[in-house]
């Protein structure tokens, strides 16, 4: 019974949360502020949806819940990638390279990186998908050490440019860019939405879902690379956002009783997008800007996070 109102429920909580958003504290200043509102609650659906599917795909093919596609290093790529623009071009960067043209390179350096972490591990030997990761976790961290080298070499000046894409911003007013994110996303949803019950087999492991008849390798593959868009859609679009997907994935299997993906993924977003507009909420009205959304879900989510560990040693 619970599981029949639960999506109904949180799609009505999401339009109040929604509403609220849009519509508190605009004063006589309608026409100018509800348009940027209105971008901004557009980019938290983008960015929330594609957290939420990443997140749950990953999880499910790692076989753990307290990992999420950061720890392959695609952030330290896209951070890596933007301080190298500013070591070279310095306050001229967007100048020289406008912010679509960034978006595109990010998203195709990051997805690029996928496809030679795949070929690299799962070419002619066998290996799993736990060698994944791990040589995911080594290059992040070198990629990260790389970047935070020529962070300290160019500019302190120049270093502020940098700074903008390290922590997520939802006041970044590009039309043209949220909307080839969000095309972006849409064809991914439609893409991996004919594999998600793939997904079902598959979280039995994978032998069970081999001896089930299914192309582990290829279906493996094929997720991977939608993993790679998404998190490069949304890391592009804000910047890096680390433990919003641990927090509303792990929430989800909390509240979802299902073990249908093509529902926990809706159940995820939901709630991912629920998060995210909550959060800048809480940003606007009650911290006036004083801080950002990045930190208020990282604290949250880390606590949660410090809750799993503990929970899961407590079962072991």
């Amino acid at each position: 019974m619970r599981q029949k109102y639960l999506i109904p429920s949180m799609v009505f909580l999401l339009l109040v949360v929604a509403t609220l958003f849009v519509f508190y504290n605009t004063g006589k200043n309608l026409d100018f502020v509800l348009p940027r509102r209105l971008i901004r609650l557009a980019t938290m659906l983008v960015v929330g949806i594609s957290v939420a599917y990443s997140s749950i795909i990953f999880q499910t093919i790692t076989n753990n819940r307290i990992l999420t596609p950061a720890i392959m290093g695609y952030e330290s790529i896209f951070i890596l990638f933007q301080t190298i623009l500013v070591f070279f071009y310095g306050d001229r960067t967007f100048q020289a390279i406008t912010q679509e043209e960034n978006f595109f390179y990010a998203v195709v350096l990051m997805m690029g990186f996928s496809v030679f972490m795949y070929v690299l591990i799962f070419g002619k030997a066998k290996r799993n998908i736990y060698q994944l990761l791990l040589v995911g976790v080594v290059l992040g961290a070198l990629f990260q050490t790389l970047g935070q080298f020529i962070q300290i070499v160019i500019d302190p000046n120049e270093f502020s440019i940098v700074q903008n894409f390290m922590f997520v911003s939802f006041t970044k007013m590009n039309t043209q860019l949220l909307l080839i994110a969000s095309i972006t996303l849409l064809v991914s949803l439609v893409y991996v939405h004919r594999y998600l019950k793939y997904l079902d087999v598959i979280s039995l492991g994978r032998d069970i879902a081999v001896n089930l008849g299914l192309d582990y390798e290829k279906l493996i593959r094929k997720f991977m690379l939608v993993i790679a868009v998404l998190v490069s859609v949304s890391t592009a679009l804000v910047g890096p956002i680390t433990f919003l997907g641990i927090l509303v994935a792990n929430l989800t299997y909390e509240l979802c009783v299902t073990k249908k993906h093509r529902l926990v993924v809706v159940c995820c977003s939901l709630l991912s997008c629920l998060f995210l507009v909550v959060g800048q909420f809480l940003v606007e009205h009650v911290f006036n800007f004083s801080t950002n959304v990045t930190i208020v879900i990282n604290f949250v989510g880390g606590l949660y996070f410090m809750y799993l560990i503990f929970n899961s040693r407590k079962r072991i």
